[in-house]
């Protein structure tokens, strides 16, 4: 599936909901569904900068795409990062670079989150981005 089809699906799912609450707990629903990171990467390196909680975020080239797991201690943070995974897992590099953003306001996640997590959700864009950066320019 292209990253185009599943944020559009993610902007149908959230559109379901009435109001606000709902949406949270369908993000922190998402946060129990994330595929863990493995214990062992759960290293500073992997923490995401910029985060109030902690967030590890792991990439490794699987033939020519990127797959992410990641493991945040706050359950709204890693529903989050479950949104993003579920978006550029599974993704070549180049398009996850190449990638709209706009889904995330479209969704209206960073207007309905405190400003240190409307940071953290940037933060968490920008640590994938540079991981398809890095394995872009290995091809």
């Amino acid at each position: 599936m292209k990253i185009k089809d599943i944020q559009e699906e993610i902007v149908d799912e959230f559109s379901m909901f009435d109001d606000w609450m709902e949406r949270y707990e369908y993000i922190i629903e998402l946060g129990k569904n994330l595929p863990l990171i493995k214990e062992e990467f759960k290293t500073e390196n992997n923490l995401i900068k910029g985060c109030q909680s902690k967030v590890w975020l792991q990439g490794e080239k699987n033939d020519d795409k990127i797959v992410f797991t990641a493991d945040s201690d706050a359950i709204l943070t890693k529903g989050i990062i479950a949104i993003l995974i579920r978006t550029f897992s599974n993704q070549k590099a180049s398009d996850i670079l190449e990638a709209d953003m706009s889904f995330i306001d479209e969704i209206g996640l960073k207007e309905h989150l405190s400003p240190t997590r409307a940071n953290g959700l940037v933060s968490m864009i920008k640590n994938i981005k540079m991981y398809a950066l890095a394995f872009n320019t290995q091809n």
